[in-house]
């Protein structure tokens, strides 16, 4: 069986970025019997230059995307969407907009566990935020998803009082936008391809086959 690694690009206040996590496991769930995939998260922020303490999401959305009657157009599209794939957007009870760099921090702690472990953290953090609207820049409610995900709360109750890896984040950040990310969910496969946004569930599936087709015939070549 061929082995694909998945580098996903995103932030964990980006709806599509939920989407597209989504999207993807009901594509590997599809192919998990021809194909191994492994999914590594990767850090972006979408608002880097929100205080620590947040900002008014409503508010700021609206401004942002040019109206209140833009954004609940595109809460309308997404909350449909979101429900065809088992996600409950609950866009009216997000009132704080983060600053998310805490969170992939505690992202980056997880990954070091396992992939097991930071899929559960980031999934909880998207969850947390689209669904039940908590604020995922606050240090308590990162300390109820890393104890409920399996991390220590007390080590990492110490790491967010301190500095570690802030400057990984931004310097991963920063890597990812050199490469031509500015937009995400972004999906680096293999190092090698990439795929921009969430797409539909089939098409995911159908680009794995594709790739791991690829990289069986390189490898039947070389021998």
């Amino acid at each position: 069986m061929q082995r694909i690694t998945i580098d996903v690009v995103s932030d964990v206040v980006c709806p599509w970025c939920y989407l597209g996590k989504a999207r993807l496991e009901l594509a590997i769930a599809q192919i998990q019997d021809e194909i191994g995939v492994d999914v590594n998260w990767r850090p972006y922020q979408l608002n880097p230059d929100y205080p620590p303490e947040g900002v008014d999401h409503q508010k700021a959305l609206a401004a942002k995307l040019g109206g209140k009657e833009n954004m609940d157009r595109a809460h309308a599209q997404l909350t449909k969407l979101g429900a065809e794939v088992g996600i409950a957007f609950d866009f009216a009870a997000v009132k704080v907009g983060p600053n998310t760099l805490d969170a992939h921090r505690l992202s980056h702690w997880a990954a070091v566990e396992g992939r097991e472990v930071q899929n559960r953290v980031v999934d909880a953090l998207f969850k947390a935020n689209f669904e039940e609207g908590r604020n995922v820049g606050d240090r308590q409610v990162l300390l109820d998803i890393a104890e409920a995900s399996g991390l220590d709360r007390a080590v990492v109750n110490t790491l967010l009082s301190g500095e570690a890896d802030k400057d990984t984040v931004r310097d991963e950040i920063s890597a990812a936008q050199q490469m031509g990310v500015n937009g995400v969910p972004f999906f680096i496969i293999d190092q090698r391809y990439a795929v921009s946004g969430a797409q539909p569930v089939d098409e995911f599936a159908n680009a794995l086959r594709q790739i791991a087709a690829t990289k069986q015939d390189e490898q039947r070549n070389l021998n």
